[in-house]
């Protein structure tokens, strides 16, 4: 089986996907894999090399990707790809590299959020992690909480607003924050890494925070802030109910309003690549039954959005009150979270295997129902010149 890892694209989260990708190719090679990692540019150019699989490569800003010609010399074969995808080197005697399975690394928009996963449907491609449904609600905050109201779960209060209203009529659109209680968070409904969020104490505060969030996204979410907060994140595997588990919990450490980039990804190295530990506690200092509580919600809020594969859940617990908030939903996460899964007993190699057999199990049940249905509607419309008749 060759697997072919894609990463990249044009998300702000782009560099972060280097990272998982990186980390996924060597954890797929180690485990003797034959893989070709995918890159996609930040101006949507594909790439193929198995080259690209080497961080230093994008580190090194002598080197500019995008400008080597060898990597682009590769196009998709229509014709071929069916159940696959074939893509053929240039030129008369060129090679074909064919991927059997796909294991996107992609973080944000244009490859987290359905995009992609929605290609490797129209080829038939079997492909680790979540559908083209469960991507798409979960990589939108505001999706994501309605499913979660609907599954009966807590979450915050909150509004969604959109850019075009904003502009047309902003004082009627802050009167509709209004009607929650300060201090709120202001979020880009389709970014991750805390790209983007800002928390408010009051109006005045409130307008800045939403023009920044709308400088990434055409939608936004305002919530309520939790008080006494702490930030909890449950990893969840598996297709179904029988066979999913929830990791240990995450308490995530930070000295600001809230966890943000460089908490998660620059400081000490990050605690989202499990460098930095003192930016996180495994597992969280919450007691058993509130971590069994947590857990078993977070299993829900999987099932609900009809998560496969992996997904990482997001919570905000009041650590006075014991009152927790299911948060968001990462259909992707970052570097796989493979520190958290480690420190629940699931080595990265382990990690790697299931998630391929995962895909392969979906890709079964996929096959297993008929999406074609024979009629007779298009006989005799054309005629022998070609002219339709009637339709009703």
């Amino acid at each position: 089986m060759h697997i072919g890892v894609f990463f990249g694209s044009g998300s702000v989260e782009h560099d972060i996907s280097i990272i998982t990708a990186n980390l996924v190719i060597n954890g797929l090679k180690s485990l003797n894999h034959s893989v070709t990692p995918v890159y996609i540019t930040k101006q949507g150019k594909w790439m193929l090399g198995e080259e690209l699989g080497d961080l230093k490569l994008f580190s090194d800003p002598a080197k500019k990707v995008e400008d080597q010609k060898k990597y682009s010399e590769y196009y998709l074969d229509m014709q071929e790809s069916v159940g696959k995808m074939v893509f053929k080197k240039k030129g008369l005697m060129g090679k074909s590299v064919a991927i059997d399975l796909a294991f996107p690394a992609m973080h944000g928009t244009l490859g987290e959020d359905g995009t992609l996963q929605g290609l490797f449907e129209m080829f038939r491609l079997p492909y680790v992690g979540c559908g083209v449904a469960a991507s798409a609600v979960a990589m939108d905050k505001a999706l994501t909480k309605i499913v979660m109201q609907y599954a009966g779960v807590r979450t915050t209060k909150f509004k969604v607003l959109f850019k075009n209203d904003w502009e047309k009529d902003s004082e009627l659109e802050k009167s509709k924050v209004r009607e929650l209680v300060f201090p709120v968070f202001v979020k880009p409904v389709h970014l991750g890494s805390s790209i983007g969020i800002g928390k408010a104490k009051d109006e005045k505060e409130l307008e800045q925070k939403i023009e920044v969030a709308f400088f990434y996204d055409h939608k936004i979410v305002v919530e309520e802030a939790v008080e006494n907060l702490m930030d909890v994140t449950c990893c969840v595997i598996g297709n179904n109910e029988t066979d999913t588990q929830a990791s240990n919990l995450q308490e995530s450490v930070y000295t600001q309003d809230m966890f943000n980039f460089e908490d998660k990804y620059i400081t000490d190295g990050g605690s989202q690549t499990g460098k930095a530990q003192n930016k996180m506690v495994i597992p969280a200092r919450l007691n058993s039954e509130l971590t069994k509580k947590i857990q078993d919600t977070a299993k829900v809020v999987y099932k609900a959005v009809e998560c496969t594969g992996i997904a990482r859940v997001d919570f905000l617990v009041n650590t006075k009150t014991n009152e927790f908030f299911a948060n968001e939903i990462n259909p992707m996460p970052g570097t796989l979270y493979h520190h958290l899964w480690k420190a629940s007993s699931v080595e990265l190699p382990d990690l790697l295997t299931n998630l391929i057999n995962f895909s392969q199990e979906q890709y079964k049940e996929k096959q297993s129902v008929n999406f074609t249905f024979e009629s007779s509607v298009l006989k005799g419309l054309g005629g022998s010149k070609g002219k339709l008749g009637k339709l009703g």
